[in-house]
This record gives structure tokens, C-alpha cells and sequence, in this order.
């Protein structure tokens, strides 16, 4: 089985990073986190990372001309290090079109809700408006439509009467953390390949 190299890209507390590196740690899954970066340099993920003796490093948009000059700088620190797989965890910028493209390895991301219903900010919001009874999480393929890749799974979470943004967001976290390390773990079995923007399940 192949121990996948993962780089983490997070702007806030780090949630999904502390899941996956627990994971690891436990010996639940076969994936090594080579790096973290973070848009801010405040950002509660480093601190984090920095107790698991994760390399981490913050990049400040504000010190780049442009999206593109900060997707640049990015892009070179991932690629100072080996990585099979980049993973979004609470990371909050758009990746720009060119960084896509030019990444070394597949990208993939977490989204709190069952897409294509609900993309964006708010989305347990989103949902509680609209009165759907079901909600949930989906891990995905980035590409450059926001929360519109390639679909690889999801898990559904019940939206209860008197639910508000916050209450269904917090019954939906411990989900995404399960399974965002299930996907890792059946990329790192070959269960799931990832090829460009296409997804082919295996088992």
C-alpha cells in the first residue's frame, strides 16, 4: 500500500488537519503530511501543525501584487516537497485557474454539504434557509468552478427541527473529519484514483 505524501493547505483553526494527523498517528491511515501552509499568519492550524512536528509555513496575501504572485509563491513551496496529494482543509482563497493546472498533484477539498446543492460560504446556512431535510459533506476534486469538481464521495447528515446555521454545522464536523480521512485512506489502497479531473472508484 502506498503512504501518501499529503500537503495540507488551511486558513483557521485546523479541524480537518488535527483529524487527519490523529489518523495517522492512530495508524488508521497510510499518508504522511509533508507540509502545511496557511494564508494567514495568525491562523490556529500552524500552531497545531507545529505540535504534530509538521512543517508549516504561512504566506500573507498581502505581501504579493496579485492572486496570481501568491498562488506562485504557493505553488513553489509545495513543490519543494514530495506530494502525492493536496489537501484543502478550511482553506479559504480561491486557487486560481494556473495554479491548478500547474499543481504537482491532485487537489482535493472538503465542502459541508452534499453538492452541487448548497456551494460556497454558509452552506449549513444555506441549507437550514432552504428547509432541506437532509444535509451533509462532500469531498471533491478542485478545479476552477467553485465547489464544482469532480464529486468522489459524500455522507449524509440530518437537518433536525430548530436547527440554525451553527447546530447543523457542528453535527456535520465530526462527518467530514471521518470521512475526509476514509477518501485519504482508499487513495492511499487504490480504491479511488484520481486522474486529472476525472474520478474512478474501485472499491
Amino acid at each position: 500500500m502506498k503512504r501518501l505524501n499529503l500537503v495540507v493547505l488551511a486558513s483557521g483553526r485546523g479541524s480537518n488537519f488535527k483529524a487527519i494527523q490523529a489518523n495517522i498517528d492512530a495508524g488508521r491511515l497510510s499518508a504522511e503530511i509533508k507540509l502545511v501552509l496557511s494564508d494567514h499568519l495568525n491562523a490556529p492550524v500552524l500552531t497545531l501543525a507545529n505540535q504534530a512536528q509538521v512543517p508549516a509555513l504561512a504566506l500573507a496575501p498581502a505581501d504579493y501584487a496579485d492572486r496570481a504572485g501568491f498562488d506562485a509563491a504557493l505553488l513553489a513551496e509545495i513543490c519543494k516537497v514530495d506530494c502525492d496529494l493536496i489537501v484543502l482543509a478550511g482553506y479559504m482563497r480561491v486557487l486560481g485557474e494556473a495554479f491548478i493546472e500547474a499543481a504537482p498533484a491532485p487537489i482535493i477539498n472538503i465542502h459541508p454539504s452534499l453538492l452541487p446543492s448548497f456551494p460556497g460560504l454558509h452552506a449549513q446556512g444555506q441549507a437550514v434557509a432552504y428547509g432541506v431535510k437532509v444535509s451533509g459533506c462532500t469531498v471533491h476534486l478542485v478545479n476552477h468552478i467553485l465547489d464544482g469538481g469532480a464529486i468522489i464521495a459524500q455522507r449524509a447528515v440530518p437537518v433536525l427541527p430548530g436547527d440554525d446555521e451553527d447546530a447543523l454545522a457542528a453535527r456535520i464536523l465530526p462527518v467530514e473529519h471521518e470521512l475526509y480521512s476514509d477518501v485519504i485512506q482508499k487513495i492511499a489502497e487504490g480504491k479511488i484514483r484520481l486522474t486529472g479531473q476525472t474520478v474512478t472508484i474501485l472499491g
